[in-house]
């Protein structure tokens, strides 16, 4: 009965805690392999950063004007989720310009890298550095500008407009502020931080050396986050995911631990293994300092079960007998094996305890 009782009872109070704490755990399979995790990938986007990007500079190449450029991109990107193109509508909105310039034609998304459409007469291209040259479109005379602005860890949106560079829209997003003492949390307790991110490796830098993190993967294709996690696992990485989009949930279905923020996309939530209800990146360290307290517990419970066992059952079997001439009474037998189980349980109940000490 004992050894019955030994792992269900940790991990219903360990998920129980948990869930009192804003953690959302998805079993006894995922607590467990939380402890063993080596390796902590953080998604940049929304996870490290607010995800509420402002735009702070508009550069407007040659031949252009600042409002044309604005009124052009949030015209194609009101059409667009992405929180990048969401800062681009609003800004047009706050400045007071028409965003509908002409009938969008033709829009076309490009996961993790622009749009295409046609505003009006105009062919309208928007997006990464990448996306638009691969259109055939030189952005060297943004280039000066657009690097200037990338180490000060803004992320820059190129626009052509008709098969010319247009300008530079540059956003920047500020980090959430539990993320330096998250990072700092993870580290003391010996494991690698990792950022992933599709930005240029300046504005990714930037970033990370706000957060205190060294390890940066950048210009990943949202597609190829699930990839980069799967690299880290085949190195002998026990490697956990962080994210909050839609982009993300491959990168979580892959990763041994997938761990979701609450305030995130729906199928983020459901490819992962933990849900963090609030946005406070300090409940990653928190979920796996639970999953190590229960785990402990659990062996804890395991070894006094098995000891219960190994000694009650041949006495009870009248192995002392011969050589004492003591038989275990029926009751008393019973009553160990009572009480063989409540201290298991009570040990259970016991990771209340810790954890309230430890917070």
């Amino acid at each position: 009965c004992a050894m019955g009782l030994a792992t269900p009872t940790a991990v219903m109070v360990g998920t129980g805690l948990g869930a009192e704490n804003g953690i959302l755990i998805k079993g006894g399979e995922s607590l467990e392999r939380a402890h063993h995790l080596d390796t902590i990938v953080f998604d940049k986007t929304g996870t490290i950063t607010r995800g509420e990007p402002e735009v702070t500079d508009i550069v407007a190449a040659p031949g252009f004007s600042e409002a044309d450029l604005l009124s052009m991109a949030a015209s194609v990107e009101s059409l667009s989720e992405h929180p990048l193109a969401k800062a681009i509508v609003k800004l047009g909105g706050k400045a007071g310009r028409e965003t509908n310039t002409g009938i969008v034609l033709d829009f076309e998304s490009v996961s993790g890298l622009g749009s295409r459409a046609r505003v009006g007469e105009s062919k309208i291209i928007i997006g990464s550095r990448t996306f638009i040259e691969s259109e055939g479109i030189n952005t060297e005379m943004l280039d000066q500008g657009a690097a200037m602005l990338e180490k000060s860890g803004k992320t820059c949106v190129f626009a052509a407009i008709d098969g010319k560079p247009a300008g530079i829209i540059a956003l920047a997003d500020t980090i959430r502020p539990s993320a330096p003492e998250a990072v700092s949390l993870l580290k003391k307790m010996g494991l690698e931080v990792v950022m992933l991110t599709g930005d240029r490796r300046q504005t990714a830098e930037a970033i990370a050396r706000e957060a205190g993190i060294e390890q940066v993967l950048s210009e990943v294709r949202p597609g190829d986050k699930a990839g980069d996690i799967r690299r880290l696992q085949s190195e002998g990485k026990v490697a956990a995911m962080v994210g909050d989009g839609i982009n993300d949930a491959p990168a979580l279905a892959a990763a041994d631990v997938g761990i979701a923020i609450g305030a995130g996309a729906d199928i983020a939530i459901e490819a992962s293994d933990i849900t963090l209800i609030r946005d406070d990146l300090r409940l990653v360290a928190s979920a796996i300092e639970l999953s190590s307290l229960t785990m402990r517990i659990i062996k804890q419970n395991l070894f006094w079960a098995f000891f219960y066992n190994s000694v009650g059952i041949p006495v009870a079997a009248g192995a002392l007998y011969p050589f004492f001439g003591i038989l275990l009474n029926p009751m008393f037998a019973a009553a160990a094996m009572a009480m063989s189980s409540v201290s298991v349980v009570t040990n259970a109940l016991r990771l209340r305890l810790i954890w309230r000490k430890r917070s």
